[in-house]
């Protein structure tokens, strides 16, 4: 049998695995518990009645966070010219072309979000294969092709999140730390949550939203009433 570690087991203590508790209650347990030495991440993970294997049950989409991520995001742009300039004013990271192809080819991937100018898609579509599986890779879909790079870029510095359901119908993205206001939380997860079910497919049968949970990194989930994040749910 499984021994649970005493830290773990404390953490656990208060909430009920059976119950959906209220977006407010959700985040004040869940804060409560992230009792880690740094800043925990608050995740939510939503379960969606979809099955991403067919094209018209995909969910994709991009959601700028009010309150932002909490974290920094270091961001990379393919571009040439005029619109590198542009690019690096807005506070890109790192700008580049054949130079930024050569660095990932050779493993150096040092970045969490990749934006592009269609004019260059060609040159980026050779690293499908490495920056597809780490869900970098540039999409029209969700901003990140662009001729407005300075957009894309204030978007990503300032708490733009993607999400793609997983294999098992499942959306999740960190929405805040544990050192923002609960206010705060709730705005990000509402926002979040809204633009989830702005991207419902067309293919979705019956319930879309069926289980939603908040976490921290190190703490425990707690299951959330879908309808006390959105009445329609």
């Amino acid at each position: 049998m499984t021994k649970i570690a005493k830290r773990v087991a404390k953490t656990r203590e208060g909430i009920d695995p059976t119950k959906l508790y209220g977006l407010t209650e959700a985040v004040k347990l869940v804060k409560e518990r992230a009792t880690a030495k740094f800043d925990e991440t608050v995740e939510l993970a939503v379960n969606l009645g979809v099955d991403p294997r067919h094209a018209d049950q995909m969910v994709r989409g991009v959601c700028n966070l009010p309150n932002g991520t909490g974290r920094t995001v270091r961001v990379a742009v393919f571009a040439r010219g005029a619109k590198a300039d542009e690019a690096k004013t807005a506070g890109a990271d790192i700008v580049g072309a054949e130079d930024l192809l050569a660095d990932i080819q050779g493993g150096k991937i040092d970045f969490d979000r990749c934006i592009a100018t269609p004019d260059l898609m060609p040159l980026v579509g050779r690293l499908g294969k490495i920056l597809g599986p780490r869900g970098l890779m540039p999409n029209p879909k969700v901003g990140t092709v662009t001729m407005d790079v300075t957009k894309a870029v204030n978007d990503a510095k300032g708490g733009a999140v993607e999400f793609r359901a997983e294999k098992a119908g499942i959306v999740h993205a960190g929405v805040g730390k544990r050192s923002f206001s609960d206010e705060a939380l709730i705005e990000n997860i509402v926002a979040f949550f809204e633009a989830v079910n702005r991207a419902k497919p067309t293919g979705a049968k019956g319930t879309y939203v069926q289980r939603v949970a908040l976490s921290s990194t190190m703490g425990p989930g707690v299951k959330i009433d879908p309808t006390s994040v959105h009445p329609a749910s």
